[in-house]
């Protein structure tokens, strides 16, 4: 049965998973990434590594992708913040699959049971990358807001400074001041 074959060599795929994750990163990030494993040191190494580990119990326990999501939310919260690209920030979650048919995929092949297994779990996995998507997205968006709100904050500071609008708090608005000779 998969699920047997996936707790045997859980720890081989989820360092794999996480090796992938940290190698996308520049080559010196990527050193300093697999190097530290002090989570206070490399917390986002920690992140990464503690979120792909409890990502794949949730999937060895069966439980619907999403489920997975505040697993998988802090890992693309960081990959979004890093300027990824939606497909650089979700290619790691494509690769376990590759991962589980390298370490796994002559033991899948061998009996009926297996085989039908590894659809149900590759379906799954196929909802993990809609939602990862999903989430990173969120995240991008949620950064774009932020930057808005804050370039109009400076903006509306340099009138201010300037003298060419006035808060009107109790309008909650604000005036234009015009210079009229």
């Amino acid at each position: 049965m998969l699920t047997n074959l996936l707790e045997q060599h859980k720890a081989t795929i989820v360092d794999k998973w996480i090796q992938i994750v940290k190698n996308s990163y520049p080559a010196e990030t990527a050193r300093f990434l697999k190097a530290q494993n002090d989570p206070f040191s490399n917390p986002v190494g920690n992140t990464i590594s503690t979120g792909l580990a409890a990502l794949f119990e949730v999937l060895l326990k069966g439980a619907e992708p999403d489920s997975a999501k505040s697993l998988l939310d802090p890992v693309l919260r960081i990959r979004a913040i890093q300027s990824f690209t939606p497909s650089q920030a979700t290619n790691f979650l494509f690769s376990l699959k590759t991962i589980i048919k390298e370490v796994l995929g002559k033991e899948i092949v061998k009996d009926k049971q297996s085989m039908d297994d590894w659809f149900i779990l590759e379906t799954k996995i196929d909802q993990l990358i809609r939602l990862g998507f999903d989430i990173y997205m969120e995240c991008v968006t949620k950064l774009y807001e932020i930057k808005a709100t804050e370039m109009k904050k400076r903006t509306f500071s340099a009138f201010e400074r300037a003298g060419l609008v006035k808060d009107n708090t109790e309008q909650a608005g604000f005036n234009i001041i015009t210079n009229q000779v």
